[in-house]
């Protein structure tokens, strides 16, 4: 899993505004738009944080999004039920997608594990939460890691957790954790640093409004790209501000395959796409007919297009020279017809 590059996530979180018929519909715009896998969030709010009122169980109040909300009302209204898991899981199956979810507690990855989920993510947040991690590692399967909030030290850390837990292959996520994040805190070199600290893949989880900050990450290496997924921005919901529609989410794809496939080898070989240009580079040709004993001059040899005689470097070394033969105008100029 994940071997594609770049390999689109689509990520539904709480755009299904509480209706499995809206979680369905985001899985099959998904497939349209040419994801290769749909992802979910299993989590309860009672699993997430306490039902209280206090200020700490509330969203600062000056969050753009959800300014002053309690924690638990914000789970509650955003989380995934489970009863609609296995229904989201087999519907984009049948649609040739993989699927999988972010776990937020040790029960939920046991449950994943019933439904045989490919993958595991870990949310940014959790990266510190070392026995989820753990128990994540021990199913063997692949992970994704968000890495937004971390240290280098940190990311450090619970890689080396879900590496002697067991875990399959894990491929950390550039992250900027907020919502909407300004593609100026995006910091995409962070993708070039976790190369040379931890070698492998790297990917990127976007929360910018748009696909510039995506395609940027693909042209720096990332080969992975996690993004939310919303029907329609104006009918609301929790990540909806945050989120692509179906056509934007499409454009992406198209756009950052299309930047994969410009990446090259960094060689510079030519292409078979050059050919033509290559046959219709400069050469010296004569450029009025010539007798025998006559000088090259600028007169009568000149740099033109296309290709067939003399590199054009050679110009200066064959003014003065006399001509062996007669040559007609458009000849192409060789060694062989100079003394």
């Amino acid at each position: 899993m994940f071997e594609t590059s770049p390999y689109f996530v689509a990520e539904i979180s709480g755009n299904h505004l509480g209706q499995l018929s809206v979680a369905k519909e985001l899985v099959r715009e998904a497939a349209e738009a040419g994801a290769d896998a749909v992802k979910l969030q299993t989590y309860t709010a009672d699993s997430m944080t306490l039902n209280l009122d206090s200020v700490q169980f509330q969203v600062s109040p000056d969050h753009s999004l959800w300014g002053g909300r309690k924690l638990y009302e914000l789970y509650e209204e955003a989380h995934t039920p489970r009863e609609w898991h296995g229904e989201i899981f087999t519907l984009a199956k049948e649609l040739g997608m993989s699927a999988f979810s972010t776990p937020f507690d040790e029960d939920s990855v046991g449950f994943l594990e019933t439904l045989d989920v490919p993958a595991f993510k870990v949310a940014s947040l959790e990266i510190v939460d070392h026995p989820l991690l753990e128990r994540i590692g021990h199913t063997g399967k692949p992970v994704l890691l968000s890495t937004g909030t971390a240290s280098l030290a940190e990311i450090v850390e619970a890689v080396d957790v879900l590496r002697l837990a067991g875990s399959g292959k894990i491929t950390p996520l550039v992250c900027t954790s907020s919502y909407p994040a300004s593609p100026s805190d995006a910091n995409l070199r962070r993708i070039k640093t976790l190369q040379l600290a931890l070698g492998g893949d790297i990917g990127l989880s976007d929360h910018t409004l748009g696909i510039a900050v995506p395609i940027a990450a693909i042209a720096l290496g990332a080969t992975v790209i996690e993004k939310h997924l919303t029907l329609d921005r104006g009918r609301g919901g929790p990540d909806s501000a945050f989120s692509l529609e179906p056509a934007e989410f499409r454009e992406m794809i198209l756009a950052g395959r299309a930047a994969r496939s410009a990446l090259g080898s960094g060689e510079f070989t030519g292409s078979a796409s050059e050919s033509e240009s290559i046959r219709l580079r400069p050469s010296l040709w004569v450029t009025e007919s010539v007798r025998k004993g006559d000088l090259v001059s600028p007169s009568n040899v000149a740099s033109l297009r296309p290709s067939g005689g003399l590199h054009p470097k050679h110009f200066p070394a064959v003014v003065g020279r006399k001509f062996k033969e007669d040559l007609p105008l458009g000849a192409a100029l060789s060694w062989q017809h100079l003394d």
